[in-house]
């Protein structure tokens, strides 16, 4: 099967996004904050069912564009603006790569609360957040970084997968830390 990503000139998913797909059955999805399509297409390929949500109408047009083209029907992409903290179903499985940092500062929490919320019982989170520490100062002026172990906080009581607070490298090249974090629901 050809990779869609690449046939539109989009960046290949996510890594986490891709290893997440390694652990976690295809069932309905969540892309938050999910751009152009990248991770959503991929998942739509492992077999996903697929809500793509962004605040960007532009990047939302793009994707539904390319679902038409290609007449996809398991990716409803939705304009959304996630600082609403508003779900309206339920997930197994809520990936929100790379998004956190650009959303208000004061609404992160209740994003959060709201995505467990909606998170079936046994379903999965991925969460990938850029970090501001005394070791790696964030060097971008992101409205919202995640300070040390304030992510494995906030999923306390949930099955940790996996939880990193590793450096790594944005696509513009900046050197920043990033908490990763695959968390399961308890059942």
């Amino acid at each position: 099967m050809e990779d869609l990503n690449s046939r539109y000139g989009l960046n290949p998913a996510h890594s986490e996004v891709v290893q997440a797909c390694q652990v976690i059955a295809p069932c309905a999805a969540l892309d938050m904050g999910c751009s152009n399509g990248r991770n959503a297409l991929y998942l739509h390929q492992q077999g996903f069912d697929v809500t793509a949500v962004d605040a960007n109408s532009n990047a939302i047009g793009m994707l539904q564009s390319i679902v038409q083209q290609e007449d996809i029907r398991t990716i409803q992409p939705r304009v959304y603006d996630l600082n609403d903290a508003a779900l309206d179903a339920d997930y197994g499985f809520i990936a929100c790569t790379v998004t956190l940092m650009f959303l208000d500062m004061s609404r992160v929490g209740a994003v959060l609360s709201d995505m467990q919320d909606h998170t079936l019982p046994g379903g999965y989170n991925l969460i990938v957040c850029a970090m501001d520490t005394a070791e790696y100062p964030c060097p971008m002026n992101f409205p919202f970084t995640l300070k040390p172990g304030e992510l494995s906080a906030i999923y306390q009581g949930w099955d940790l997968v996996k939880y990193n607070e590793d450096p790594g490298t944005m696509h513009n090249g900046a050197r920043l830390q990033f908490a990763t974090l695959l968390a399961r629901k308890p059942l």
